[in-house]
């Protein structure tokens, strides 16, 4: 079996356990796989990866809310495209950060702050549970395939 299809195999059932957990749980199923993605995105694997995944999906629900916050205070439109220019900028900056250096992960959490309507209490706990699902899909397929490979080898 080759790794991706055990990647695979770990990812359906993890995200059936995801589907379940986040109803019972009453988190919003779309930003966790959001969170999910973030993880599966990253160019870093691991614990490392994971602690990335979720600092840069955080930095993105705050800058969200910066944006809301400032061009709620303004009432005037334009004002929100200026401020969205302005945060945009400082979100690709912080990438500086080592913590902070996946733009994507942060963009991720930005939207899905939006698309809460800036709902940060509900789509915070999401997304981390999202990105350490994420982490679990990969991490138990790999296992999987290694498990599988060392049989086949023995």
């Amino acid at each position: 079996m080759s790794e991706l299809f055990a990647i695979a195999i770990t990812t359906g059932i993890l995200s059936g356990i995801w589907g379940w957990l986040s109803i019972t749980l009453g988190l919003i199923t779309w930003a966790g796989f959001l969170g999910c993605t973030t993880y599966f995105a990253s160019p870093i694997d691991g614990l490392k990866g994971l602690a990335i995944s979720i600092a840069t999906n955080l930095s993105g629900v705050f800058w969200a809310m910066v944006i809301i916050k400032t061009s709620s205070m303004a009432g005037v439109e334009y004002v929100s495209y200026f401020a969205t220019g302005i945060v945009a900028t400082f979100m690709c900056i912080q990438a500086k950060k080592h913590w902070l250096s996946f733009i994507p992960g942060t963009f991720i959490g930005c939207c899905a702050t939006f698309a809460t309507n800036g709902n940060w209490q509900a789509v915070i706990p999401a997304l981390i549970v999202g990105a350490i699902f994420g982490y679990l899909m990969k991490a138990t397929g790999l296992k999987l395939h290694k498990q599988l490979h060392n049989r086949a080898n023995n």
